[in-house]
């Protein structure tokens, strides 16, 4: 198998995997951790397009592999990250002799581009409200918190922070949910749920 002398890396939490304008530099497969990419605006805005975790890739990667393109977001380790980097030369002869690489490579690639669509729709077309409840429900722990600043769900689901602080100060007033310093506790679930869509008023 080509891919067994490739040695895993240790990525550090926090590290910058690559910014706009910059080549791959090989196929990445993450072993373990989780690497996080934006889009930032020239206004300083950012958006979280996906998360990347164990067993999956990062479409922007697969862009720039297989049409020479260079990055347009940003990707940062979340967590430490063990990856393990393929060469160009290895992806383009797995790519073509190996018909499970390939398929692996495909579906990994329409999965991702799903989900950046399905954001896309959700940001274009739903309220901020609702994203925020149907997220803040999608995040929520087994004690109903959600480990998160508010800069961090502005990003998640692609608002600005102050309209995101806003949005939870109101919840917190109607009893639907608790602020504490980087925490979000929900206190009626199912308050959240008939603002999110999930259950009829």
């Amino acid at each position: 198998m080509a891919l067994e002398p490739l040695k895993p890396q240790l990525i550090r939490e926090g590290t910058v995997l690559f910014r706009p304008g910059d080549m791959p530099a090989g196929f990445v497969l993450t072993v373990s951790g989780r690497v996080n990419v934006y889009l930032n605006s020239r206004t300083g805005r950012e958006l979280l397009l996906y998360s990347i975790e164990p067993g999956e890739t990062c479409v922007q990667t697969t862009l720039g592999m297989l049409g020479a393109q260079p990055y347009s977001g940003e990707a940062i380790a979340e967590t430490d990250v063990v990856a393990v980097t393929v060469p160009p030369a290895i992806f383009d002869r797995l790519l073509t002799g190996s018909e499970t690489f390939r398929r692996f490579v495909f579906r990994a690639f329409a999965d991702r581009l799903g989900e950046m669509t399905h954001l896309l729709e959700m940001v274009a077309f739903v309220k901020v409200e609702r994203r925020l409840a149907q997220w803040l429900l999608a995040q929520a722990g087994e004690d109903g918190a959600v480990r998160a600043t508010h800069a961090e769900i502005a990003s998640a689901i692609g608002s600005a922070r102050e309209v995101v602080s806003r949005r939870l100060e109101a919840l917190a007033g109607r009893g639907i949910v608790r602020l504490e310093r980087g925490v979000v506790r929900i206190e009626s679930a199912r308050g959240l749920r008939q603002i999110a869509g999930e259950e009829a008023t």
